[in-house]
């Protein structure tokens, strides 16, 4: 029987070596336990550091267009579907959202990203955003923007603006997709990252665990977002939320969590691996442990509709590991 801690051992040296895992390696991955589990983020920790440095990259979102949204994605509180309570709002005035811009800035944020609902925006917003990035990019703050479905002629208007990066989440694996969503397809998600891909744009993909889906489907995803060559990963935790149909599952382990960070740092050893939201909730004291668990980014502040930590915490965290912004 081949010992669970030599194995972790021998994937990671074949992957600093410049071997890519493959999907039986990274089931094997998935089966350890505690207190297997630790030397497993220490070597997903030795990965991060010999491919992405002592560098973390934070970022900062703003909820620039709230609720009102057509889609009926099953972990949303601004969906269709949902009873949740929220704010609900069009889209927020430019001055406002470079004021956010300006706040991330002075805590040394690298990147701010508009974000709004809906399944795309519409023409005259696409435009009005467009106006905002190129505010955003003169105060020297890296523009992202997830603003749902866009075409390549729509991402273009955005890039001549001065967007950097487009996000778009593909949320799980191809398999499980239709439990969580049925007004948009998988396919219309991976339609538009590869529009984005095709007009230069840096790519931001990654998705939420804790929906019901399997290890399987985080590998499926994990496997999926390396063929699209996605630069940033962002890893959410699913919280439930009261009227939302996945609003009664229940929180992940903060081990569990913390072991899928370190698969998609074997997986995509390269790559920016962000960690979002649910960060507080589900990690809770083992919040700490995401870089030794192979993450190199985060976000910091709040979410969408849901509360994050101050940047001024996450700072700290990040100078006690030793690493820099």
């Amino acid at each position: 029987m081949v010992d669970p801690v030599e194995e972790i051992k021998h994937i990671e040296e074949h992957i600093v070596k410049g071997s890519a895992i493959t999907k039986e390696e990274a089931a094997s991955i998935t089966e350890i336990s505690a207190p297997d589990i630790f030397n497993l983020f220490a070597s997903a920790n030795k990965i991060r550091s010999h491919f992405r440095g002592d560098l973390v990259c934070l970022c900062s979102i703003v909820n620039a267009k709230s609720g009102f949204c057509s889609e009926d994605c099953s972990f949303c509180a601004q969906s269709s579907r949902s009873k949740a309570e929220i704010d609900t709002y069009p889209l927020l005035k430019k001055e406002h959202i470079i004021q956010k811009a300006r706040e991330a800035k002075k805590y040394g944020i690298r990147r701010f990203s508009i974000v709004t609902s809906g399944r795309k925006i519409s023409r005259k917003n696409l435009l009005d955003i467009a106006d905002v990035i190129s505010a955003i990019k003169h105060l020297g703050i890296i523009p992202c923007a997830s603003l749902g479905l866009l075409r390549e002629d729509e991402l273009s208007v955005l890039k001549a603006a001065g967007l950097d990066r487009y996000h778009h989440n593909i949320e799980t694996s191809a398999q499980h997709f239709p439990q969580i969503c049925s007004t948009h397809g998988y396919d219309d998600k991976i339609r538009t990252i590869r529009a984005a891909h095709s007009i230069g744009l840096s790519l931001c993909s990654g998705g939420i665990f804790g929906l019901g889906e399997t290890w399987q489907d985080r590998i499926d995803m994990a496997f999926a977002l390396r063929e699209l060559n996605v630069d940033s990963v962002p890893i959410n935790f699913l919280i439930p939320i009261k009227g939302t149909p996945l609003g009664n599952r229940k929180l992940l382990h903060p081990l569990e969590a913390l072991k899928i960070v370190s698969l998609y740092r074997f997986i995509l050893p390269r790559k920016e691996i962000r960690i979002c939201g649910g960060r507080t909730q589900v990690l809770g004291e083992f919040n700490s442990m995401i870089f030794l668990a192979g993450a190199d980014g985060m976000i910091t502040g709040n979410y969408l509709t849901t509360m994050g930590r101050s940047p001024e915490d996450d700072l700290k965290l990040v100078k006690m590991y030793g690493l820099r912004i």
